[in-house]
């Protein structure tokens, strides 16, 4: 055995160990803690043969990261070739995320995921990110099926897919339950949804037991295909899919996305398994065909970078398929506009969902010029004038060095435009008080600011209201009842007036009442301005910076807000 072998043994090893005394804590365990199981399962440690086995693997949350479908296929390959049977399933959130899937608004990926021989799909919320009906187009060239249980038509009532899908396997019939997010209907633009409904609430319990129990006595057994993810922010609706699994009975198994985490197991040791994002994991579930029932499951990792580990199971035809597509976008965007001395922070948490950062402060200060410049407003003063968007719609970091107009459509990934709303400073507050409603714990609707100077008090805890709807639809967030968290100290420099008119400077999504941004849908005035916020950006970085985004302009976050934790 060879010394990288030994030390990726010694590795997994330790981190095995590692997991037992994690896990063993039960339910105060952390959810990133199942990383440790995770590392521990390399291919390289695969038994010898899968003869009599089924193994389904796993995806969820790719988000364009296209080339990774070489990744599965050729895992796929390696079981085959010890004598397994094998399925290839994924959980959603495969069409968004990076400019590969972005640029052709998702076809690109099923593509891939044809080239890659899934058997099933289920969709995620950026499925929808480009329409309903594109998502149907693209879905009319798959070879694969899709599947989801609790989204319907609202001129039909009828499910927009099949609620679920039955594979023959190993002597086995296996079903699979399609299960998409509520919280889709504010996490996308809700034009892009105005004709179907999203099972909320009560509805999500009742639309997936349906459908198991529909296919539950033709199944040995029944696997959710889940796009609900464990996130803090969709506890509060009990939108998680340990929510599900407690409210719902006869699931044997669930593949889980949505939250990007890494796990083998619930943290009370729930049947469920998620593999992060972006395929850092291919999920492995090991079947024995005979007593048809679950043997193993476990994370294989794909990381190239690992310094103990390289990933040699690669489908060489996929990857050349995913080479052609990823070199016809370069060449189209990789042209350099700047360059910045410093990193512009694009994380998730802690980062652009739970505080501010020099990316946010960066995007609204160019949103806000590029309205500025365009001379487009009405009814206020330019010192009435202020800026937010949704740290939800910050989706990468740029690192230290060139610049491209790639980097840019990574960050922001979904075309959104620029618009303009005009609230009374009681609605701002009501903004801020709502889309911060669990921070410190991670929320898309985080707002990153400009001309807002404004304190954040998390000790305190949101006095939770009436749920927020939009043309009569629930959605997933609800209206302070009280403003007691959120305080606005200036506006550019003045003093704050909740009696006051501001133009709130956003993107179109938030404008339309996305994520926690309802109060911007019942306002009085607003428009579009039909820049992209991609666009705006580069501009502003070009002409206002010169080309240059220096340590001293965007180094460090501007102290725009205070948290108090």
């Amino acid at each position: 055995m060879n010394m990288k072998k030994i030390l990726s043994l010694i590795l997994a090893l330790a981190m095995m160990l590692t997991a037992a005394v994690v896990f063993a804590e039960g339910e105060e365990a952390d959810w990133s803690s199942a990383e440790y199981a995770a590392h521990a399962n390399y291919a390289d440690s695969l038994a010898k043969s899968y003869e009599g086995k089924t193994v389904i693997l796993h995806s969820n949350d790719v988000h364009g990261q296209i080339d990774g479908y070489a990744y599965i296929a050729g895992l796929r390959d390696l079981f085959v070739s010890l004598g397994a049977e094998v399925i290839l399933v994924d959980a959603g959130d495969f069409s968004q995320g990076s400019i590969y899937a972005i640029s052709s608004k998702g076809a690109a990926a099923v593509e891939m995921m044809n080239a890659a021989q899934y058997d099933v799909v289920t969709l995620g919320n950026h499925e929808f990110d480009f329409g309903y009906d594109t998502l149907m187009q693209n879905l009319s060239t798959a070879t694969f099926a899709t599947i989801c249980c609790d989204v319907t038509v609202d001129a039909t009532g009828e499910t927009i897919l099949p609620p679920s899908v039955i594979i023959e396997k190993g002597g086995m019939k296996i079903a699979f339950v399609g299960v998409e997010t509520p919280e889709t209907a504010t996490k996308v633009h809700p034009n892009a949804v105005k004709d179907i409904t999203f099972a909320s609430f009560d509805g999500l319990y009742e639309s997936v037991q349906k459908a198991v129990d529909d296919v539950r006595a033709d199944a040995d057994l029944v696997i959710g295909l889940f796009h609900l993810g464990v996130d803090v922010e969709s506890k509060l609706n009990n939108y998680r899919s340990v929510d599900v699994l407690d409210r719902v009975t006869g699931i044997d198994f669930v593949i889980d996305g949505h939250s990007h985490t890494e796990m083998t197991a619930g943290q009370k040791g729930q049947a469920i398994q998620s593999t992060g994002t972006k395929f850092a994991n291919v999920g492995v579930i090991v079947i024995d065909n005979e007593s048809k029932g679950i043997e193993s499951n476990f994370l294989i990792r794909t990381n190239l970078d690992s310094a103990l580990y390289t990933f040699n199971y690669i489908n060489t035809e996929v990857l050349d398929k995913a080479l052609e597509i990823m070199q016809a976008v370069d060449a189209e965007y990789s042209a350099v506009f700047a360059t910045t001395e410093v990193e512009l922070n694009g994380a998730k948490a802690p980062g652009n969902r739970t505080e501010e950062t020099n990316l946010g402060d960066l995007i609204t200060d160019a949103l806000l010029w590029s309205v500025i410049r365009e001379s487009g407003l009405e009814q206020t003063e330019l010192y009435d004038v202020v800026c937010i968007t949704n740290g939800g719609g910050i989706r990468a970091t740029i690192p230290v060095g060139e610049v491209t107009r790639k980097d840019i459509n990574t960050v922001l990934p979904f075309g959104n435009t620029v618009a303009v709303v005009y609230v009374t400073g009681a609605e701002l507050l009501e903004v801020l008080e709502a889309s911060t409603f669990c921070t410190p714990d991670p929320v898309g609707g985080f707002p990153q600011t400009s001309g807002i100077e404004w304190t954040l008090d998390t000790t305190k805890p949101f006095d939770q209201g009436e749920v927020y709807m939009i043309d009569g639809k629930d959605t997933s967030y609800f209206a302070p009842a009280s403003i007691n968290r959120v305080t606005i100290t200036a506006i550019n420099g003045q003093p704050f007036d909740p009696e006051a008119v501001y133009a709130v400077v956003t993107n179109n999504f938030c404008s339309a009442g996305g994520d926690t941004y309802n109060v911007f849908v019942n306002n009085s005035f607003s428009f579009d301005t039909g820049i992209t916020l991609d666009e705006a950006v580069m501009a502003y970085v070009s002409e206002v910076l010169q080309g240059k985004i220096t340590a001293e302009a965007y180094g460090v976050p501007q102290g725009r807000l205070t948290q108090i934790q």
